[in-house]
């Protein structure tokens, strides 16, 4: 078969079921292959992108629809699962959100920083020197 016919079936499989495995035992492709077109050929690799979008679009319809349908039907925990997703008051975390602006080191904190690093870095160098004494001394 055409590698160009095997790539759109591929496609529509994606689509289907957005998981790569699953669409290449249907199509008889191996990951491998998927992957390395994905990484050499952008139209692929956005064509992919497509599909999954598109797969994992269908999967959420279809998952809200199965849980509608268990919230009609009184199911208590498909009730507690849509009002602790969707509903801010029964949320079991609270979220925080804010925007942090960072201001410039002043040069009395850049020169603390610099110090520091100068630091981190002789400490370092003198831990490798150790090691490796150590590991000559073991060794004679």
């Amino acid at each position: 078969m055409k590698k160009s016919k095997l790539q759109n079936q591929f496609f529509e499989e994606l689509a289907k079921v957005p998981i790569v495995q699953v669409a290449c035992e249907k199509t008889g492709i191996s990951r491998n292959s998927v992957y390395r077109w994905r990484k050499e050929d952008k139209t692929f690799a956005s064509k992919m992108d497509k599909a999954l979008a598109e797969g994992v679009a269908l999967v959420n319809d279809m998952s809200e629809s199965q849980l509608l349908t268990l919230i009609k039907e009184k199911n208590w925990s498909a009730i507690s699962f849509w009002l602790r997703h969707r509903n801010d008051n029964y949320k079991d975390k609270i979220e925080v959100t804010t925007k942090e602006e960072s201001e410039a080191l002043t040069p009395s904190q850049a020169k603390i920083v610099r110090q520091a690093l100068r630091l981190a870095a002789i400490t370092k160098s003198r831990s490798i020197k150790k090691i490796n004494e150590r590991k000559t001394d073991e060794n004679n």
